[in-house]
């Protein structure tokens, strides 16, 4: 692994450790540059918590290391609480089943 690629998974590791809520996206929460990126987002928005967003499209290592960190191929990534929850798709599927705010309640919690 080469110094770029190492810096920026200690950079993710830091970020996931260190905020309730984290989604690496395309785009910002305000400007998503995808519609999943803009479905996870919103939904997570709704939620009324802190968010930190990472817009990948800005910097290439940081996309390229969210990949490996959350072994997922595509964005957005969510991760709550330290761990990865999923992209749009399960966001969706766990919000509508009510397991979304149950999960970020935990993480609040601990």
């Amino acid at each position: 692994m080469n110094p770029e690629e190492q810096a920026a998974l200690q950079k993710i590791e830091a970020l996931v450790a260190n905020h309730p809520v984290v989604i690496f996206m395309k785009g910002t929460l305000d400007e998503p540059k995808c519609g999943f990126s803009m479905t996870a987002a919103e939904i997570l928005k709704s939620l009324a918590v802190p968010i930190m967003a990472v817009d990948v499209l800005e910097d290439p290592e940081i996309r390229k290391a969210a990949k490996k960190y959350a072994d997922w191929p595509t964005f957005p990534q969510v991760f709550i609480g330290g761990k990865f929850v999923g992209g749009a798709d399960i966001v969706q599927e766990l919000h509508s089943k009510g397991e979304l705010q149950q999960i970020m309640k935990k993480a609040s919690a601990s």
